[in-house]
């Protein structure tokens, strides 16, 4: 059994205002490529087809043209709602669809019904568990005590490892240890799942982290987007993963690499160097880039006049003296990493020149818990 394994098409996404469509139109092309000199049985698409619950128009129209694509193929098509997908708009005509091979994951109801399909060493059966929350399981398990993400997926996805049978689970949650980029980024880490629950699963296809990557081992797989879709992503290698499975143990996952319409980079130097013909001719100036500028003094309308030469220009900054100081703030550092309780400490600190007292911290504490708690 050979799937390709793809996640996080981010379909009508835009980047500092530029559409990504066009080069969107163009990856999945060069996906289709790959799909036909790969010859799989199947194609596993794990979560965020779009970037909005409520897609716009022209990003809808590119997926059905994906679907109907893959569909000619006489391919096994496994669809699944991501956090930025509306899942019950992925879900509508589903029944439909699963006729032509293409399987859009339902609505989460408190069970999961494996897809399966059958190879030369056997069955393998497909399972589709689309982004949920603790609230989402909660109500249908009122025996267990659901209050984390992972208690959730736990109880989602428990009985579905089979120690004989071969079993894939397409799911799109942040696995505790997988390394996120700045678009990814949650304050608090209160949506991790330990990558112990997925014990006895034979091949996770995960969605929801930009990067390519394996977590603890490697059938334990996020694909990563197609395309870069911040600079924190500038050195990713995107690409699409190969899965092989043959009998019960034996699995192999290699990737594809994709090269992009536009690259996504960054250019450092003065203006004058920037601009200089000698050090620009020659370069693909058409890519997404994010200029660096060295100049001491700001240039007047540099962004626009960098436009003359570097089209794509997304964003512009400095690194000089003046932003070298102004970067050791107190309280810029770490932010990511940071709780909420303790970011609105460092706020208090700032506004009030003095430190909370234990009773009001532990007041601020106890409010994001249950401010979190009713929207999980």
């Amino acid at each position: 059994m050979k799937f390709i394994h793809l996640s996080d098409l981010h379909l009508g996404k835009r980047v500092m205002e530029f559409s990504m469509l066009e080069d969107q139109e163009y990856i999945l092309t060069r996906i289709i490529n790959i799909i036909d000199e790969e010859k799989p049985e199947a194609v596993v698409i794990a979560g965020d087809i779009y970037d909005k619950s409520v897609p716009p128009a022209e990003a809808v129209a590119l997926f059905d043209d994906f679907l109907c694509r893959l569909a000619k193929r006489s391919l096994q098509v496994f669809v699944l709602s991501g956090n930025h997908d509306s899942a019950e708009r992925i879900a509508f005509g589903a029944r439909l669809m699963d006729m032509s091979g293409i399987h859009m994951s339902p609505v989460y109801s408190g069970s999961i019904t494996p897809v399966a399909i059958e190879d030369g060493y056997g069955t393998v059966n497909f399972y589709m568990l689309p982004f949920i929350k603790p609230a989402n399981v909660r109500r249908f398990f009122p025996d267990k005590e659901i209050v984390t993400y992972t208690d959730a997926v736990e109880a989602a996805i428990d009985g579905i490892a089979d120690a004989d049978g071969r079993s894939v689970l397409i799911t799109h949650q942040f696995v505790t240890g997988a390394s996120r980029s700045e678009s990814e980024i949650s304050v608090g880490g209160t949506d991790n799942v330990d990558a112990s629950v997925f014990d006895g699963i034979d091949y996770v296809a995960l969605g929801h982290i930009h990067g390519p990557q394996s977590v603890g081992r490697e059938t334990l797989r996020y694909c990563g987007t197609p395309l870069k879709y911040s600079f924190s992503e500038k050195d990713h290698v995107k690409s699409v993963t190969v899965v092989e499975m043959k009998e019960k143990g034996d699995i192999s996952v290699t990737t594809r690499p994709l090269v992009p319409k536009h690259d996504m980079r960054e250019i450092r130097g003065s203006y004058e160097e920037l601009t200089l013909r000698e050090n620009y001719e020659g370069t693909a100036t058409e890519d997404y880039l994010h200029a660096v500028l060295t100049d001491e003094e700001d240039v007047p309308n540099a962004m626009g006049r960098l436009r003359t030469v570097y089209p794509n220009l997304m964003r512009l900054d400095y690194d000089n003296r003046r932003t070298r100081s102004s970067a050791y703030a107190p309280g810029t550092q770490n932010v990511e990493t940071k709780s909420e309780a303790e970011l609105f400490a460092e706020l208090y600190d700032i506004q009030n020149g003095q430190e909370m007292s234990e009773e009001q911290a532990e007041f601020v504490k106890t409010l994001f818990e249950s401010i979190k708690e009713s929207v999980v």
